[in-house]
Protein backbone atom coordinates (compact mmCIF):
# COMPACT_ATOMS: atom_id res chain seq x y z
CA UNK A 1 0.00 0.00 0.00
CA UNK A 2 1.21 3.05 -1.22
CA UNK A 3 -1.11 5.78 0.15
CA UNK A 4 -2.75 6.47 3.48
CA UNK A 5 -5.96 4.46 3.64
CA UNK A 6 -9.01 6.55 2.77
CA UNK A 7 -11.48 7.68 5.17
CA UNK A 8 -14.60 6.06 4.94
CA UNK A 9 -17.25 7.65 7.75
CA UNK A 10 -17.86 4.81 10.95
CA UNK A 11 -21.47 4.46 11.69
CA UNK A 12 -22.43 5.53 15.89
CA UNK A 13 -22.36 2.30 18.03
CA UNK A 14 -22.68 1.69 21.88
CA UNK A 15 -20.08 -0.17 23.39
CA UNK A 16 -20.22 -0.68 27.22
CA UNK A 17 -17.41 -1.15 28.63
CA UNK A 18 -15.83 -3.09 31.18
CA UNK A 19 -17.12 -0.83 33.79
CA UNK A 20 -20.81 -1.11 33.01
CA UNK A 21 -20.34 2.20 31.48
CA UNK A 22 -22.40 2.64 28.02
CA UNK A 23 -21.18 4.81 25.70
CA UNK A 24 -21.84 5.97 21.80
CA UNK A 25 -18.60 6.00 19.58
CA UNK A 26 -18.28 8.02 16.23
CA UNK A 27 -16.98 10.73 14.60
CA UNK A 28 -16.16 13.48 15.74
CA UNK A 29 -19.11 16.18 15.14
CA UNK A 30 -18.06 19.42 14.03
CA UNK A 31 -19.54 21.33 17.05
CA UNK A 32 -17.05 18.80 19.32
CA UNK A 33 -13.77 20.25 18.66
CA UNK A 34 -13.91 23.35 21.47
CA UNK A 35 -14.45 20.86 23.74
CA UNK A 36 -11.75 18.67 22.60
CA UNK A 37 -9.59 20.95 22.25
CA UNK A 38 -10.17 21.93 25.99
CA UNK A 39 -9.84 18.54 26.97
CA UNK A 40 -6.57 17.71 25.54
CA UNK A 41 -5.44 21.52 26.33
CA UNK A 42 -6.19 20.05 30.28
CA UNK A 43 -4.44 16.83 29.60
CA UNK A 44 -1.41 18.92 28.43
CA UNK A 45 -1.88 21.24 31.18
CA UNK A 46 -1.19 18.24 33.46
CA UNK A 47 1.81 16.96 31.66
CA UNK A 48 -0.32 13.31 31.44
CA UNK A 49 1.44 11.20 28.54
CA UNK A 50 1.59 13.92 25.58
CA UNK A 51 5.09 15.80 24.94
CA UNK A 52 3.29 19.05 23.95
CA UNK A 53 4.05 21.79 26.23
CA UNK A 54 1.48 23.86 28.05
CA UNK A 55 -0.30 25.86 27.07
CA UNK A 56 -1.55 23.83 24.27
CA UNK A 57 -2.18 26.21 20.84
CA UNK A 58 -4.29 25.91 18.31
CA UNK A 59 -1.83 24.71 16.00
CA UNK A 60 -0.18 21.66 18.02
CA UNK A 61 -4.03 20.66 18.52
CA UNK A 62 -4.72 20.51 14.62
CA UNK A 63 -0.97 18.90 14.38
CA UNK A 64 -2.48 15.97 16.56
CA UNK A 65 -6.26 15.99 15.81
CA UNK A 66 -6.53 17.57 12.70
CA UNK A 67 -4.36 17.53 9.62
CA UNK A 68 -3.14 14.18 8.76
CA UNK A 69 -6.04 12.20 10.77
CA UNK A 70 -7.78 9.61 8.87
CA UNK A 71 -10.48 9.49 11.38
CA UNK A 72 -11.19 10.94 15.04
CA UNK A 73 -13.46 9.26 16.81
CA UNK A 74 -15.55 11.10 19.97
CA UNK A 75 -16.79 8.75 22.90
CA UNK A 76 -20.23 10.40 24.11
CA UNK A 77 -22.08 9.69 27.60
CA UNK A 78 -25.62 11.16 27.33
CA UNK A 79 -24.36 13.59 24.46
CA UNK A 80 -21.78 14.63 26.44
CA UNK A 81 -18.33 14.21 25.16
CA UNK A 82 -16.12 11.98 27.65
CA UNK A 83 -13.75 10.82 25.43
CA UNK A 84 -11.39 10.34 22.30
CA UNK A 85 -8.97 8.75 20.14
CA UNK A 86 -7.41 9.49 16.52
CA UNK A 87 -5.86 7.25 13.82
CA UNK A 88 -3.50 8.33 11.30
CA UNK A 89 -0.57 7.30 9.25
CA UNK A 90 2.27 6.31 12.08
CA UNK A 91 4.29 7.25 8.24
CA UNK A 92 4.37 8.55 5.19
CA UNK A 93 4.46 6.95 1.70
CA UNK A 94 5.10 3.35 1.80
CA UNK A 95 4.82 2.76 5.65
CA UNK A 96 1.15 4.26 5.93
CA UNK A 97 -0.15 0.78 6.62
CA UNK A 98 1.16 1.21 9.99
CA UNK A 99 -1.39 3.48 11.87
CA UNK A 100 -0.84 5.56 14.96
CA UNK A 101 -3.20 6.79 17.57
CA UNK A 102 -3.94 8.73 20.44
CA UNK A 103 -6.41 8.87 23.41
CA UNK A 104 -7.66 10.90 25.90
CA UNK A 105 -10.48 10.41 28.36
CA UNK A 106 -11.90 12.89 30.63
CA UNK A 107 -10.47 12.67 34.58
CA UNK A 108 -14.14 12.59 35.59
CA UNK A 109 -14.85 9.51 34.00
CA UNK A 110 -11.23 7.84 34.25
CA UNK A 111 -11.26 3.69 35.91
CA UNK A 112 -14.61 2.54 34.13
CA UNK A 113 -13.27 1.20 31.22
CA UNK A 114 -13.49 3.85 28.58
CA UNK A 115 -9.83 4.35 27.79
CA UNK A 116 -9.71 0.14 26.97
CA UNK A 117 -12.72 0.74 25.07
CA UNK A 118 -11.40 3.28 22.69
CA UNK A 119 -8.16 1.57 22.49
CA UNK A 120 -10.21 -1.73 21.26
CA UNK A 121 -12.49 0.19 18.85
CA UNK A 122 -9.35 2.37 17.42
CA UNK A 123 -8.02 -1.13 16.59
CA UNK A 124 -11.12 -2.49 14.92
CA UNK A 125 -11.50 0.87 12.61
CA UNK A 126 -7.90 1.14 11.84
CA UNK A 127 -8.03 -2.38 10.22
CA UNK A 128 -11.63 -1.24 8.56
CA UNK A 129 -9.54 1.27 7.20
CA UNK A 130 -6.82 -0.82 5.67
CA UNK A 131 -4.04 -0.08 7.92
CA UNK A 132 -2.27 -3.54 8.76
CA UNK A 133 -0.63 -2.72 12.09
CA UNK A 134 -0.61 0.06 14.63
CA UNK A 135 2.17 1.89 16.29
CA UNK A 136 2.62 3.80 19.30
CA UNK A 137 5.95 5.70 19.07
CA UNK A 138 6.21 7.56 22.97
CA UNK A 139 4.47 5.46 25.82
CA UNK A 140 5.66 7.35 28.65
CA UNK A 141 7.69 4.86 30.95
CA UNK A 142 5.03 5.55 34.25
CA UNK A 143 2.14 5.26 31.87
CA UNK A 144 -0.74 3.44 33.48
CA UNK A 145 -1.82 2.25 30.44
CA UNK A 146 1.35 0.40 29.18
CA UNK A 147 -0.02 -2.76 31.21
CA UNK A 148 -3.57 -2.38 29.15
CA UNK A 149 -1.35 -2.27 25.94
CA UNK A 150 0.70 -5.46 26.41
CA UNK A 151 -3.01 -7.00 27.47
CA UNK A 152 -3.85 -6.37 24.02
CA UNK A 153 -1.48 -7.80 22.19
CA UNK A 154 1.27 -4.58 21.89
CA UNK A 155 4.77 -5.37 22.22
CA UNK A 156 7.70 -3.22 23.13
CA UNK A 157 9.95 -2.67 20.21
CA UNK A 158 12.55 -0.01 21.63
CA UNK A 159 13.12 2.48 24.30
CA UNK A 160 13.87 6.11 23.97
CA UNK A 161 16.06 7.40 26.98
CA UNK A 162 15.35 10.64 28.42
CA UNK A 163 12.22 11.04 26.13
CA UNK A 164 10.69 13.68 27.60
CA UNK A 165 11.64 15.78 30.95
CA UNK A 166 13.96 13.10 32.16
CA UNK A 167 11.44 10.13 31.67
CA UNK A 168 12.22 7.37 29.19
CA UNK A 169 9.60 6.06 26.86
CA UNK A 170 8.69 2.82 24.83
CA UNK A 171 7.42 2.46 21.27
CA UNK A 172 4.67 -0.17 20.94
CA UNK A 173 3.88 -2.53 17.82
CA UNK A 174 1.13 -4.61 17.10
CA UNK A 175 -0.04 -6.39 13.84
CA UNK A 176 -4.08 -5.63 12.86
Amino acid sequence: MNDPPAARSAHERSVETAGALVVTLGRLRAGERPVLFELFAGIVERREGYPQAPPLTDADFDATWGSGTTAVVAARRHGELVGAYYLKPNYPGRAAHIANAGYVVDPDWRGRGLGRALVEDSLVQAAQLGFDAMQFNLVFASNPARRMYEELGFVVTGRVPAAVEGEDAVIYWRAL
